[in-house]
């Protein structure tokens, strides 16, 4: 049981805005425009934001100097006075993305942009806080090798997913009860700071999904999105008007910890009905060997029969637990994306529509299936995205709204 917190919920929320904090909601608001419609002009800034043209150019001219964004040539030919295109400039700020996976760690540096430069993956049974922690160290080091001194100034930390709790689903995968009481004495992100000696935010894996396929979403981007990805267990996070739903302790909108009914019509968590987990045991069971190492990479045709088994299981309980999160929040997509193979994500997807189907219309609105844009990476990718996000940009997708150029 966790401490109540001694600071009223409402407390934040009565102080009143200093004059630096609307200047930097204004400076947000330019650079969310700028990195939503790339190539946005300064006259269209203004108009979009809201802001005067004077206090546009200003923060136009303070981004450009700290070289956040660059100008491109200026376009002539239309009414009104030249206008100038503004872009991110990719050079102007980099993250790391590090996801601590049950049976994987994955390390990845962007751009501000939003554009990979490089990666690194290790599989493991089982993730150990004795030796993981410096691990993903040295590999961290490994990538920003290849950065100059101005680059690695501009490296604005790491931001660093794992589950919200190991927790006994690590029993589930082979490790052993000291390392089960280990995890839950390790604050990742202050633990990976310390090692690494760079600012380190932590958030959850189904959260940090989530993130990745809003951000990959094209615009208009839906007010409300679910994300449900498939590895080794199921992660989950939501989306709500361009905020995470992570509940006070960053933990919220936990997907994966949803009880379905397995086809037996028993109880069951969607973790140990939809993962690759409980496709290993169905292989197992099935006199096949565990399959290791990336998913991507394994004998999929080798493992047929049992796939398409599990394939109707997972579809089944996916479809439970996307109606049980509608009913809870209010989405107009559920994205459906997983460490898998394309064709079998795929598979999966019209699994969990065809059960979808099956279920009758009791909600005021039922949100569309898709597959989800942000890839295998997606957890690495969106807490790299987040922590960038967080330093430089707004919340308001509105502003970029395509119907706004109509």
């Amino acid at each position: 049981m966790r401490d109540l917190p001694d600071q009223d919920v409402f407390e934040p929320i009565v102080r009143g805005i200093t004059q630096s904090g609307v200047r930097l909601a204004n400076e947000r608001a330019v650079l969310t425009l700028i990195a939503g419609v790339p190539g946005v002009s300064n006259a269209d800034i203004a108009r979009r934001s809201g802001l005067g043209p004077q206090t546009t150019a200003r923060i136009l001219t303070d981004l450009e100097s700290r070289d956040l964004i660059i100008r491109g040539e200026v376009l002539r030919g239309r009414r009104g006075q030249p206008a100038t295109p503004y872009r991110l400039n990719p050079q102007g700020g980099y993250s790391i993305g590090v996801e601590i996976g049950w049976q994987h760690v994955e390390i990845l540096l962007q751009n501000i942009a939003g554009q990979p430069i490089a990666a690194t993956r290790r599989c493991h049974n089982f993730p150990d806080p004795e030796t993981i922690f410096a691990e993903i160290a040295a590999d961290v080091e490994t990538l920003l090798v290849g950065l100059s001194n101005d680059q690695r100034r501009r490296v604005a930390g790491i931001g660093v997913t794992s589950p919200g709790n190991f927790g006994p689903l690590l029993a589930h995968i082979g490790a052993p009860p000291c390392a089960i009481d280990a995890w839950a004495k390790v604050d990742v992100g202050p633990r990976l700071a310390e090692e690494t000696g760079l600012p380190a935010l932590w958030v959850n894996d189904g959260s940090a999904a989530a993130w990745r396929e809003i951000t990959a979403h094209p615009t208009p981007r839906p007010k409300g999105l679910a994300s449900f990805f498939v590895g080794t267990f199921v992660g989950g996070g939501v989306v709500s008007e361009g905020t995470l739903v992570e509940g006070p302790y960053g933990n919220g909108a936990d997907l994966g910890a949803l009880v379905v009914h397995d086809r037996a019509g028993k109880p069951a968590y969607l973790h140990l009905t939809a993962s690759l987990h409980a496709l290993v045991l169905k292989a197992i069971d099935a006199g096949h060997a565990a399959p290791v190492g990336s998913p991507r990479k394994w004998d999929w045709a080798g493992l047929a029969p049992v796939v398409t088994q599990w394939l109707d299981d997972a579809g089944h309980a996916l479809a439970q637990a996307i109606l049980s999160t509608a009913a809870m929040t209010e989405v107009d997509i559920v994205a459906l994306n997983g460490d898998l193979p394309e064709s079998v994500l795929s598979r999966l997807v019209e699994s969990t529509s065809a059960h979808l189907a099956q279920f009758p219309v009791l909600l005021a609105h039922r949100p569309r299936l898709t597959t989800g844009l942000g890839g295998p990476s997606a957890a690495a990718f969106g807490a790299a995205q987040l922590l960038l996000f967080r330093r430089h940009f707004s919340r308001a997708w509105e502003l970029f709204d395509p119907a706004q150029d109509k």
